[in-house]
């Protein structure tokens, strides 16, 4: 059985992840390694040289166990993950980068959301390269969803949610196609009613996951 890595920043990653792998790739033997001091110094001081290190350390040893590939699932260190390919014997994929691809061929005025300021640089600098790489006009509108990353570090995943849903609806408004920064934002849009939102909202989980299905059908 082909053997995956993931290597998230969130502790409750592992089993939404695990269910997307099953609904998108298949069986697979997969290996969740979470390290959350990779966010929290991501926030705190940047994309590091020593974070990006631990991050190609990581991809190493999830080579050494025997993992075909790596999914980087934190949109905030993804460009870390772009560092360890020179250094990582096998494929390191960053969970958003399907989307990104997608949003600059959907319309000019992409609306990134995040709930963390971290997030929004790496997502930003994404979506610029893969419009330059179309040749697409790209205007970004950005917000950071005000309170909701503390209210979910608190454990109050309802007022998370509602604030997260609040400034969907609200930028929705202004842009042609409004991207989701980080995985663990993806569920509130599967729980928006029909039509409440009038552009395509994209999120990196499923389609990020979907990288890794060339593993299992080769």
């Amino acid at each position: 059985m082909t053997r995956v890595c993931l290597l998230h920043t969130v502790p409750g990653l592992p089993a939404v992840f695990a269910d997307l792998l099953r609904d998108e790739v298949g069986a697979v033997d997969a290996l969740h390694l979470v390290d959350e001091t990779l966010l929290r110094d991501t926030i705190a001081h940047g994309m590091l040289p020593a974070t990006a290190a631990r991050v190609a350390d990581y991809a190493r040893l999830a080579a050494d166990a025997g993992a075909e590939a790596v999914l980087v699932t934190c949109s905030s260190i993804g460009e870390a993950a772009e560092r360890a390919r020179a250094d990582v014997p096998v494929p390191v994929y960053r969970v958003d980068d399907p989307m990104a691809a997608h949003a600059v061929g959907v319309g000019a005025r992409v609306g990134v959301l995040a709930t963390l300021a971290a997030t929004l640089g790496p997502t930003r600098e994404l979506l610029r390269r893969r419009a330059a790489e179309r040749g697409e006009p790209c205007e970004i509108r950005e917000s950071v969803c005000p309170g909701a990353f503390e209210a979910l570090r608190a454990g109050e995943t309802g007022r998370h949610d509602d604030i997260v849903a609040t400034e969907v609806r609200r930028l929705a408004g202004e842009v042609d196609v409004l991207v989701l920064a980080q995985a663990s934002m993806a569920r509130v849009v599967d729980a928006l009613p029909a039509g409440q939102v009038p552009v395509p909202v994209l999120t990196s989980p499923r389609s990020g996951v979907r990288q890794l299905r060339s593993l299992v059908a080769g």
